[in-house]
């Protein structure tokens, strides 16, 4: 059976009691830090990090891989010097690593690249694996392993699959989180794909907020339940609310008459991922990572869920 992970997606690390408790009663011992992103300047357009994580506490007893995610943009530079870029990144997580005391044996890289990013992302890859002397994993997305043979695979030891964002964010009723129909489509690639693969499911809610059609914004950390406690909205279908009179929540303002799909995944989509993953596998994945580790995406699943997940492998 595959163990059980969790990639921690904040800027601060602390964790609450909530969180503390999910680690203990699956027995984590591997947590995937996002360390920083990487995005172009506004100014000079050159790559640099972008909101670098903050310890607040020391994850000492857990196995730390740190992972950084570089936007797409940064690779389409025509004129990106690759091995500067590896080498400042690699040196920011030695940075991060020894201020706070932490060792870890592999790094993860997070990049959706595409066919016009592929020839730097591939060389970045390369680069960084022989600076790191480190396990390098990367993460892929479905159609990558679809299309392996134009999109390449990089030089990594290991894969994680996302096994998320499938659809694209609309006014329509579909979930982009999770969609059994459009993940169909790629399961059958998995036997051939060359790479181990462990994979990364969802477990983080977020509202669609559309205005007359139009979808105006993605609001994150609210689900069904939230809303049901609100004078302010009311349900119209099992993911469609209206607002009833214009209010403000959360920051955000909502408009007498604006609807908020709600996008979450429940236990039952977790099991289906599993099960129609495991039915195309060659090999079972080690682990499965779920994201993200928080108190409100955690607060959404009985206490067994993630055990009863992997055991489906």
């Amino acid at each position: 059976m595959p163990t059980i992970s969790f990639y921690y997606w904040k800027t601060i690390f602390k964790f609450s009691e909530k969180e503390k408790e999910v680690l203990e009663e699956n027995k984590v011992n591997k947590l995937y830090l996002r360390y920083f992103d990487i995005g172009l300047h506004p100014k000079s357009k050159l790559p640099f990090p972008i909101s670098p994580i903050r310890f607040e506490e020391n994850p000492k007893q857990y196995q730390i891989v740190p992972v950084v995610f570089i936007q797409n943009k940064v690779m389409l530079q025509q004129k990106l010097d690759v091995k500067d870029l590896a080498q400042k990144a690699f040196d920011f997580i030695e940075q991060i690593n020894s201020k706070n005391k932490i060792t870890c044996q592999e790094i993860q890289i997070d990049c959706d690249w595409s066919l016009e990013s592929k020839n730097n992302y591939l060389k970045f890859i390369e680069v960084f694996k022989q600076l790191s002397k480190k396990k390098l994993s990367a993460t892929i997305r479905l159609h990558q392993v679809k299309y392996f043979k134009k999109t390449k695979i990089p030089n990594v030891d290991s894969g994680v699959l996302m096994y998320y964002n499938m659809g694209s964010i609309a006014p329509d009723s579909l979930n982009s989180i999770y969609d059994q129909k459009v993940a169909a489509r790629y399961l059958k690639s998995l036997k051939k794909y060359p790479l181990h693969l462990d994979f990364a499911f969802p477990i983080y809610s977020w509202a669609v907020h559309i205005r007359n059609n139009k979808v105006v914004g993605l609001r994150s950390k609210i689900n069904s339940s939230a809303l049901e406690k609100d004078s302010n909205f009311e349900k119209i279908s099992p993911i469609f609310f209206r607002v009833k009179q214009s209010n403000y929540k959360n920051g955000v303002f909502y408009e007498e008459n604006d609807l908020l799909k709600i996008e979450e995944i429940k236990t039952e989509d977790l099991k289906e991922m599993a099960k129609d993953l495991e039915e195309n596998l060659i090999e079972k994945p080690n682990e499965i990572i779920f994201y993200d580790l928080d108190e409100f995406n955690l607060n959404n699943y009985e206490k067994n869920t993630f055990k009863q997940v992997i055991s489906c492998f």
